[in-house]
């Protein structure tokens, strides 16, 4: 998870090392703010859809990573398959509880750290991350740990907003208005086919990359706005960061950004974004 997300941050690179706990901590506060499950809720789809891409069998031992509320953890358990959800935002992992439990779901929760997992190796069949894995300041630590923890033969899953796409360019203009820690890779990289073969290609028999787009589907572009501005974290943060005229220039570029995607032809909000569903075979 994170709070700015833009292709140009790539450009800070050569900096120094930025101190990635402490953007990690600025990071678990903006998702902790906000009620993240109100939009997490409306992406089910995505979980479901990865859940057969990686050809889940009944029965098997499923990790998901920064699992939100939980959409690919209740989609793994609809397939009777043994899910441990894990998140670094305990209110994120309540919500989840709250879905399982009125689905009579039996899903494990636990805290948990997605550059630091606390299971040993090679403990399940499949680990999953949907939009959540990504936004991890340290990458390369994060997806050493999704691969250590996955069984050889095992399957890693990931959908993963590109950068071209609505959400990444959300962030692209959030980026713009109040500019990305110095020194932070792009989570948008995780959206490109490129970095994914960096980082798992050399421990992977097989990379699946599939390019998948999600409808955010919402009353208005004003709807939208409202809904991510109450619960969004990331986006909530960032009106709170700005003074009045700098809040209403960044409401001016997100509705202009709606503008762009919006395919509705109507008075509603039907904006598509892209995404990477990834599935990686262990090697």
């Amino acid at each position: 998870m994170g709070t700015a997300l833009s292709t140009n941050s790539q450009n800070h690179l050569s900096t120094p090392q930025a101190d990635l706990g402490a953007v990690k901590a600025r990071q678990q506060g903006a998702w902790s703010s906000g009620d993240y499950a109100i939009v997490g809720t409306t992406l089910q789809l995505v979980g479901e859809q990865l859940c057969e891409a990686i050809d889940l069998r009944a029965g098997s031992e499923v990790l998901d990573v920064a699992a939100g509320n939980g959409n690919a953890s209740l989609a793994a358990t609809r397939r009777w398959c043994r899910v441990t959800s894990t998140d670094y935002v305990p209110a994120l992992l309540e919500r989840g509880r709250e879905r399982a439990a009125a689905e009579r779901l039996d899903i494990r929760f636990q805290q948990a750290d997605a550059e630091a997992l606390p299971f040993a190796d090679a403990s399940f069949d499949a680990v999953l991350s949907t939009f959540g894995v990504m936004f991890t300041p340290d990458q390369d630590r994060a997806a050493a740990e999704m691969i250590r923890v996955c069984r050889p033969g095992g399957h890693i899953g990931l959908a993963n907003w590109t950068p071209d796409g609505f959400i990444g360019q959300l962030f692209k203009t959030i980026g713009a208005h109040l500019p990305p820690p110095a020194g932070v890779k792009s989570p948008a990289l995780w959206g490109t086919e490129a970095r994914i073969q960096e980082m798992f290609g050399p421990d992977a028999a097989t990379i699946q990359v599939t390019r998948r787009s999600f409808a955010f589907r919402y009353r208005s572009a004003a709807h939208w706005l409202e809904v991510f501005r109450t619960y969004y974290g990331p986006v909530l943060k960032a009106f709170a960061a700005l003074e009045p005229a700098a809040q209403a220039a960044l409401e001016a570029d997100l509705v202009a950004l709606i503008g762009r995607f919006n395919r509705s032809g109507d008075a509603t909000m039907v904006a598509p974004s892209d995404y990477l569903e990834i599935v990686v075979t262990r090697r």
